[in-house]
């Protein structure tokens, strides 16, 4: 059974940086891509950023276009979503899904971590 662990959350000051982690157990990372989410309190889920299965395409909300960069290391079954210059507005819980491509497969999701931008 694969399960998704993130870590690298936590409180900022305006401007700074934080890197989220999305550790894929259980199953071979190659198989996914990974999208990063994030819902922020009385908002809806929306998606940050994708990478595909072997990180040839990459997208990202245009609300952090040239601040955050996602990345994979399928060696170590692990995503990251490095963010810089930071803003209020980008504090929600963060989510890491993993998707198979394959509709008729389910997908997966980590737990969330908090990500505080505050002064």
């Amino acid at each position: 059974q694969l399960h998704i662990v993130e870590s690298g959350g936590g409180l900022v000051q305006p401007g700074g940086s934080l890197n989220l982690t999305c550790l894929v157990v259980g199953y071979a990372l190659d198989f996914y891509k990974i999208e990063w989410f994030r819902q922020a309190p009385g908002k809806e889920r929306e998606g940050v950023s994708c990478i595909s299965s072997n990180g040839g395409s990459i997208t990202y909300a245009d609300s952090v276009k040239g601040r955050f960069t996602i990345s994979r290391d399928n060696a170590k079954n692990t995503v990251y979503l490095a963010m810089n210059s930071l803003k209020p507005e980008d504090t929600a819980v963060y989510y890491c899904n993993a998707d198979p491509y394959d509709p008729a497969a389910p997908d997966y999701w980590g737990q969330g971590i908090q990500v505080t931008v505050s002064s």
